[in-house]
């Protein structure tokens, strides 16, 4: 049985329906102060689903868990994401990703669970020394929140050296998409992320889409990014979990598409797809924005046998028909 954490929420949901989908168990242990119900009583219609409501700083929610079940690999998802907000209140992403990691962790320990997937994220490399960034790239993340996630990648690290807990870190690079059935998407407030963003300005009367920054050192001088589409992600941590049973070895990857996209072009490839015009204003530089952030996924190619199959076109229009549903 698969425990996932956060599996309420926007990649622990395609996690789960991927898992779903191959016969598996799970359990989604979710505090739903960012996920949704709703999205748990989609999930439980698609295959053998458990739903535990709880918090990770509560050791005894979480504990009550491994004591229920029969747990043998963790997904971990449940995290705050937001930069900006990470460093207006970093105590609060402290608080919660780091200690409610080794809350699960130490409950693990406890419960003889050896295997974990964690979702970690480019940010651990702040800005780029060279592109496209490989596993062996300097981590030196310029937020708290990438620094929250580099010290749980380290303390994933000691555990294996003290506890024997095998963990697959994947460092995802910009997600997007929904799920090709429309039963699930990005789903955050307030939303942060450039696609949907840019979906809203199509649905929301009025509302306008800010393009931030067209004087990077980039062909149309917008910044560029690596979007990889959610149920291509998906499927990598399916194949981390069995490369954890097969192997029992602990690794990092980079999951990314290898190919760089710039806002403008993201912009114009949302208005290609929907047919629809769209709202822009351009604004300065965001503080903190590198120019240019690209992975280098050949370790997860040739390793876990990944390989991302959907196109841009394709995880936008599928994030198109989420947001259709949505409004």
């Amino acid at each position: 049985m698969i425990l996932i954490t956060g599996g309420a929420g926007y990649i622990g949901s395609h996690c789960a329906i991927n898992l779903l989908n191959e016969g598996k168990e799970i359990v989604i242990f979710d505090n739903l102060e960012n996920g949704h119900i709703e999205t748990v009583n989609l999930l439980k219609e698609i295959g053998n689903v458990h739903f535990v409501k709880g918090d990770l700083k509560n050791p005894d929610e979480i504990n009550s868990v491994f004591d229920r079940y029969n747990i043998e690999t963790v997904m971990h998802f449940a995290g705050y994401i937001e930069v900006a907000e990470s460093v207006e209140n970093p105590s609060k992403y402290y608080k919660n990703n780091i200690i409610g990691t080794l809350n699960l962790l130490d409950t693990m320990v406890n419960h003889k669970v050896k295997h974990i997937v964690f979702s970690s994220t480019c940010a651990t490399y702040g800005e780029p020394l060279y592109t496209p960034l490989d596993e062996k790239h300097p981590q030196n993340p310029i937020n708290p929140y990438g620094r929250t996630k580099l010290m749980i990648e380290n303390i994933l690290d000691d555990y294996d050296r003290a506890y024997g807990i095998k963990s697959i870190k994947l460092r995802y690079f910009n997600v997007i998409g929904a799920d090709s059935k429309s039963r699930t998407g990005e789903w955050h407030t307030p939303e942060t992320h450039l696609v949907p963003n840019i979906l809203k300005s199509i649905f929301e009367k009025d509302r306008v889409f800010n393009i931030y920054g067209t004087d990077y050192n980039t062909p149309d001088g917008t910044c560029i990014r690596d979007y990889v589409n959610v149920e291509d992600l998906a499927q990598a941590h399916a194949l981390a979990c069995s490369y954890l049973k097969e192997q029992n070895k602990s690794d990092c990857f980079n999951l990314g598409t290898e190919k760089g996209s710039s806002v403008k072009e993201i912009f114009n490839a949302v208005k290609n797809v929907t047919g629809k015009n769209i709202n822009v204003e351009f604004k300065p530089r965001r503080q903190g924005d590198s120019a240019i952030l690209l992975a280098d996924s050949s370790k997860a190619k040739k390793i876990l046998n990944w390989h991302p199959e959907k196109t841009l076109e394709e995880s936008i229009n599928s994030a198109y028909q989420w947001e259709k549903i949505r409004h």
